[in-house]
This record gives C-alpha cells, sequence and structure tokens, in this order.
C-alpha cells in the first residue's frame, strides 16, 4: 500500500492563499459618530487586469467589482439573499416563470441624459444575446429568452421559452446591469475599453489603461440608488482609481505606505498587520463555484472516469482548509456553502489514497521507477493552466497528488491565454472559481448548452442541470441541484478544491465600503475621512 508523505510544518507555513480571509472589522470602518464626507478619491489595489472594464462582457472579480460601480441593474440581492428593488419598483413573475414583468421608477437616466425605461432594458437583453460567447456570463442567464415586450416607457415583459427560475437572481447582477441604448450595439472592444461604454450607475468612465489603471468619476445628479444603501443621491466620492499591482506583496506594502487605501488582495499571512493598527478588515464568503480542478474530458487520461475520481480522491481538502483563516471550513460540494440550496457532498470529497491508488491499479496505470504511474509508455502527467496568483496553494495539491503518482504540472498565463485554451480545449485541467449567489451557476459552467468546461457529452447531471433552471418551486429546485451536485462530484466533473473568501483591507480613513449579495464590492456608499 503506497502511503502519502506528510508535507512538514515549514512547507504550510510557507504557504501563501490570496483567497484566505482574516479576522472581523474593526469598528474605525463604521464608528457611531462618524459623519460622512463628500469628496476625494479611494485608490483601490487590484491584481489583474482582464482587458475590459464591460461589465456585459466581463467574467473576473476584479473587472466585476469596476463595472458593478458603472451600471444599475433591475434589481438588488441583500446580504441575506433576498431579492429588492432597485431600478424595478415592483414586479411579478408567472405561475411557471416564463413571463416576468417589471414596472420601472421614474427619473433614471444614463450618463448620457437619455431615460431608463422598458426600451432600454429590452434593448440591453437584446444585446446581450447578440453579444453571445462575449457575454460569458449573461448570456448564459438568459438562455431560451424569446424577447421583451414594451407596452408603455416603465413596463418591460421578459419572456422565457421554458421557465427560468434563476433569472430574477440574474436582474440582480452587473452581467445584466443596464448601458445605454446606443452602448448596447457599439463595437465590443471599443466597449470594453471604456470608450463608447454608458451606464445608469452612480460613476462613469474616467479613463482606462490596460494593465494599469481604470478611473472612474462621479456621476453628478445620480439619484436611484438600491434598497438598503446608507444614503441617497450622489456618491460620496469624486473618483475611483483602480490600480493594477499584481504582486501579493507590493499590495501590502502599498497599503502599508498609504499608496493605496484598500484592496482584496493581501496574501493570509499578511492580514493580521491590517486588522486594527489603524486599519480593518472585513470577510465575506462568496457564493458560487468554489475554486476547482476541471478536467478536459475530451483527453484521453480525462475520458476515463476512473483517473478523474482518483485525482479527486488523493487531494487532502482539510489539509488545504488548514492554512486558511480559522473562520473556513473545507469545501462541501460542488457548490460553496453560501450558495442558496447548497448541498452537502462532503462525504465524497473525503481524502481516499486507498481508493485512488485502487481505481488507478483498475484503469491499468503502473507505478514507475520515479513513483509516477505510466500507461502504454505514457507518464501520469496533467498540466493545469491558470492565471490566479494562487500557484502556491496548487504546489500544495501538486504534493498531494504525486503522492498516489500523479504528477501535476502548473502552468500559469494571462486571464486571456487561459480563456482561450478553455475554449479551444486545448488544456489538460483549468483552474478558476465563479461567483454567483444562486445554484444556478452550476448550469453556467458545466452544462454541454452553455460553457461546457469538461468539453465532454451531454449526460445526465445536464438533464438535472436544465431542470433545476425551470423549476420555480424552491423544494423541488433544491433537490434537483443537490442531486446535480452529487453527480458532478461523484463523476469527478467538478473537483472542488476550497471556498474563495474576499477580505477587504483597508485604511481608518475608509468608511462604509461595502459587500453586496454577491459579496462584489459597492463603493456608492463609500467615503474617506477628510
Amino acid at each position: 500500500m503506497r502511503t502519502r508523505t506528510p508535507l512538514s510544518a515549514l512547507t504550510l507555513a510557507g504557504l501563501l492563499v490570496l483567497t484566505a480571509c482574516s479576522g472581523g472589522q474593526s469598528s474605525a470602518q463604521n464608528p457611531a459618530d462618524a459623519t460622512p464626507v463628500d469628496g476625494g478619491n479611494l485608490t483601490f489595489a487590484i491584481s489583474v487586469d482582464s482587458g475590459c472594464i464591460d461589465p456585459q462582457q466581463v467574467g473576473n472579480n476584479d473587472a466585476l467589482n469596476i463595472g458593478r460601480q458603472l451600471v444599475d441593474s433591475l434589481t438588488v440581492q441583500d446580504l441575506d439573499g433576498k431579492i429588492q428593488p432597485w431600478l424595478a419598483q415592483s414586479w411579478e413573475v408567472s405561475p411557471d416563470a416564463t413571463t416576468f414583468t417589471f414596472h420601472l421608477r421614474q427619473g433614471a437616466t444614463f450618463s448620457d441624459g437619455t431615460p431608463v425605461d422598458s426600451a432600454a432594458v429590452k434593448a440591453n437583453l437584446d444585446g446581450i444575446v447578440a453579444l453571445g460567447a462575449k457575454a460569458s456570463l449573461g448570456s448564459t442567464y438568459l438562455q431560451g429568452y424569446t424577447g421583451t415586450q414594451t407596452p408603455d416607457p416603465q413596463t418591460a415583459v421578459v419572456t422565457f421559452s421554458a421557465p427560468s427560475a434563476q433569472f430574477l437572481q440574474a436582474t440582480s447582477t452587473m452581467s445584466l446591469g443596464l448601458l445605454s441604448v446606443p452602448t448596447t450595439t457599439a463595437d465590443p472592444a471599443t466597449r470594453c475599453d471604456g470608450s463608447t461604454l454608458v451606464g445608469s450607475g452612480p460613476f462613469t468612465v474616467g479613463s482606462y489603461t490596460k494593465d494599469d489603471k481604470t478611473v472612474l468619476d462621479k456621476r453628478k445628479g445620480y439619484d436611484w440608488a438600491p434598497t438598503g444603501s446608507k444614503h441617497s443621491g450622489e456618491a460620496h466620492l469624486d473618483s475611483i482609481t483602480y490600480q493594477v499591482v499584481p504582486e501579493a506583496s507590493v499590495r501590502t506594502g502599498s497599503l502599508q505606505s498609504k499608496q493605496i487605501d484598500a484592496t482584496t488582495g493581501i496574501a493570509s499571512q499578511d492580514l493580521p498587520q491590517f486588522d486594527g493598527n489603524g486599519f480593518w478588515t472585513q470577510r465575506r464568503a462568496n457564493p458560487g463555484i468554489p475554486y476547482n480542478f476541471f478536467p478536459n474530458e475530451s483527453r484521453p487520461i480525462f475520458s476515463d472516469e476512473r483517473v478523474r475520481q482518483a485525482f479527486s480522491k488523493a487531494i487532502d481538502r482539510e489539509q488545504l482548509v488548514s492554512i486558511l483563516n480559522p473562520d473556513d471550513v473545507a469545501v462541501s460540494s460542488a457548490l460553496s456553502a453560501s450558495t442558496p440550496a447548497a448541498p452537502d457532498d462532503s462525504a465524497a470529497l473525503a481524502l481516499d489514497v486507498d481508493g485512488a491508488n485502487a481505481l488507478l491499479d483498475q484503469a491499468g496505470w503502473v507505478e514507475g521507477a520515479d513513483g509516477i504511474r505510466e500507461k502504454d509508455g505514457r507518464k501520469l502527467t496533467v498540466t493545469v493552466t491558470f492565471w490566479q496568483s494562487t500557484t502556491a496553494v496548487l504546489e500544495l495539491v501538486q504534493q498531494q497528488v504525486r503522492a498516489v503518482g500523479i504528477d501535476l504540472q502548473l502552468k500559469q498565463g494571462t486571464t486571456a491565454e487561459t480563456t482561450a485554451l478553455q475554449n479551444s480545449g486545448d488544456c489538460d485541467v483549468l483552474f478558476y472559481n465563479l461567483t454567483r449567489s444562486d445554484p444556478d451557476v452550476l448550469r453556467t459552467i458545466f452544462s454541454t448548452e452553455t460553457r461546457n468546461v469538461n468539453h465532454r457529452a451531454h449526460s445526465q447531471v445536464d438533464d438535472l442541470l436544465t431542470q433545476q433552471a425551470a423549476t420555480p418551486d424552491t423544494a423541488q429546485r433544491a433537490q434537483l441541484v443537490a442531486q446535480a451536485s452529487k453527480l458532478l462530484v461523484e463523476d469527478a466533473h467538478s473537483i472542488p478544491l476550497f471556498e474563495l473568501s474576499t477580505v477587504i483591507a483597508a485604511h481608518d480613513d475608509v468608511h462604509d465600503l461595502q459587500f453586496e449579495g454577491s459579496s462584489r464590492l459597492w463603493f456608492y456608499d463609500a467615503w474617506k475621512q477628510s
């Protein structure tokens, strides 16, 4: 029997997990007697530039956090998951969830002065469908969309060819946020660089310099904040500067020296120094898909279910979480635990070295002289492709799976390179997460009708994912989600590793920088002490 070589305490202590979290929020962010101050610029460090700031086209957290400030949505999701009014004051959903009637508030406009009306809602939804794959998230939310009727300027009736239980939550996302009618048909590239991006939100694009910074300016005359906001009228800040700072150590030093005001990109071992001492931190778990390995099942190695299952069984998720913050828990399903209707499949995700070895033996992979398994003259070597600054945690997984004879190679690239490999299928394993506060995020990633991240053939799990999206009954939908998650994990289409937690670290003079329902950042209420 092969046994796993234990990792030393020194190895564990040296690992950096950029998604780890720190303690609670200090009182400095919101002292009881603090009075908001208008004006000033808040500099916020981000780790990567995706090359696009159009919220309808982007998919990573940094870009979506920028896009959230540019567009308002029909609804807003609060921290408890409830859908509340925003641009839509009220709505009705047909019993079969195929028709959604939104009653828009009066007076909201885009930054070019044109009205946010039913025609604009129609132009945006039609435009997202027209973008197709460029709208990597929004297009999946609109699967089955048949059109929007506009009986009057304040009423938009959105219809689907089949029930769409997820759509109301989708209307709270920035991926379906509203842009001006001309923007919806503008060249996607000019939308990405901000030059034709006209939104409905509390900030507008001041400038965008790729791989350097994005500057957003306060929108004059804005006065339609969502339910739950701490104030009304214009944003407090004059501007926000998103500075691209790829290195975690540089972000830490920049925050310490006040070159930046806040960030969510501090490495776990550095976070304690910002909990007090003139700083504050605030953590929130991200709902949606946790950080996963997504095996490419069009490749011969991973077309064998036994190899995929062995890969998953060889991972010690409890050991991974042991280097995170004590508030974090091991991943327990194909969904993050904070996602509505997330099931508990933790038993299927337990470390099982003996089981992994037995499966690889059955699949014909034999241990070689160097400990790496071989079959038909080929080593059991697979490469994981990723863009995030999480090399260290992947190195821990690399050591874990080597104990059963799997040679895991790490290949870090840019977001554009990784996306291109994902779309082409020219990779062994992808590594990423996707935040969304609705279980339909499983369909977005895994369904053969949408992203099909595994490049696999249609199977039972796809039927379940389609059925849950078409089931208005909450309890029935949860059962379907649980069945789908179980199959995804047991068949190792999903190999979840750890959950993402977002931690804001900021100076004491930064106040009311907050999370919204999907753990994106909301700068509308934020202000800086003079």
